[in-house]
């Protein structure tokens, strides 16, 4: 099927499924409508990565999406700091997330930022941050949470703090399951997965507080791990989403601000990333930059990232965990689903037909049953 892209609904009505599955309601329709999925991308990355930021999930959901059919639509945390270019974007794609309550959402996927404050909860947006998190335990089947996203939701949730490491964890990792779960079924016992961040979660510490860990890095410590509570809440420390380029770009950034002198340290090569040419290349690249500390060396990075040979090594087992996800969601969706039924099959036999809809309204959560109306708002084919 497809992934639709449903843009600014703030200024759309909420998007009901259609009425609840009645006592009539065939397991074709139910398996129907447990198979078409809304989920919101809260989109907290800074201004120049928006847009990618978009395309990756929209890519990944897309790949992974063979017999669904998803509408993803766009959220933004009130108190991110936007430019005038990003507060444009995010006023006229993105609605808030405080219209979330009134909207019908399968699921979340957030994204973190890098933050302005050493300690996470004095972030302009973490009381927003923290609200989100409990909306999603109890209206969502399921939520994920992206590196700095993941950092801040332990903290909120158990009070676990992230560890600064001495050097940044850049580069394609290897990464081995831990344990089973339908998470990562299908996928390599080892495969690689991109990481790019400063900070860790302590292993012990996510499994003192009831986090399972799936996979883990080697060398990066946690890669995915995972609690169940009313919501099974998902977190990557890895960007299972990222592109084939999308490192190349952070580490060009990152030499940049070096040579511009607004860091000190010189960036780490990527591991396990650029081809062996290229590396021997930027190698030679670091020593002269090391030497002369100028911004007009950017035009020679340039050239020699720009005859990399990049592959994207990681984007099989990335679409087999989003499978799963997806199918996770169906699941617990369908089983929902005829759950209603069940109430409506039961109260029909008590019940005249007028009390028939009440009841099985009953059952559907206060994010199912706020403003749902049949308006179905135009719908934008998300491309590749």
């Amino acid at each position: 099927m497809s992934v639709s892209l449903n843009l600014n609904s703030s200024s759309q009505q909420s998007q009901g499924s259609g009425k609840a599955p009645g006592a009539g309601t065939s397991p074709e329709c139910i398996e129907r409508l447990s198979r078409s999925l809304t989920i919101g991308l809260v989109n907290n990355m800074p201004d120049a990565a928006l847009e990618a930021t978009e395309r990756q999930f929209l890519a990944l959901l897309e790949s992974a999406s063979d017999g669904f059919s998803i509408r993803l639509s766009l959220h933004s945390l009130p108190g991110v700091e936007r430019n005038e270019w990003g507060a444009h974007h995010v006023s006229k794609y993105y609605s808030s997330v405080e219209k979330l309550r009134d909207q019908q959402i399968d699921a979340l996927i957030v994204t973190g930022r890098e933050p302005l404050s050493p300690n996470l909860a004095d972030e302009p947006y973490w009381e927003s941050f923290t609200a989100l998190i409990e909306w999603a335990r109890n209206n969502t089947y399921s939520s994920v949470w992206s590196c700095l996203a993941a950092h801040a939701a332990v903290l909120h949730m158990d009070g676990i703090c992230r560890v600064r490491n001495g050097h940044k964890y850049c580069g394609v990792f290897d990464c081995a399951q831990l344990s089973d779960h339908p998470l990562i079924a299908g996928a390599p016992e080892s495969f690689n997965l991109p990481h790019s961040r400063w900070n860790g979660l302590p292993e012990d510490e996510l499994t003192a507080r009831g986090y399972r860990v799936l996979t883990r890095a080697d060398g990066a410590g946690v890669d995915t791990f995972i609690k169940q509570d009313r919501s099974l809440f998902v977190f990557f420390q890895g960007h299972p989403e990222y592109e084939p380029h999308t490192l190349l770009l952070e580490y060009r950034r990152d030499v940049g601000r070096f040579l511009r002198g607004e860091t000190e340290a010189y960036p780490i090569l990527p591991r396990g990333y650029f081809d062996e040419r290229t590396t021997v290349a930027l190698v030679a690249f670091q020593q002269r930059a090391m030497q002369r500390r100028d911004e007009a060396l950017l035009t020679e990075l340039q050239q020699v990232l720009g005859a990399a040979e990049l592959q994207n090594n990681w984007q099989p087992t990335a679409t087999c965990i989003y499978r799963n996800w997806l199918e996770y969601l169906s699941e617990q969706k369908r089983l929902r689903l005829e759950g209603k039924k069940a109430v409506a099959e039961a109260q029909s036999a008590v019940l005249p037909a007028s009390h028939i809809a009440a009841a099985a309204d009953a059952s559907r959560p206060v994010a199912y049953s706020a403003g749902l109306n049949q308006g179905q708002p135009p719908l934008i084919r998300a491309t590749r």
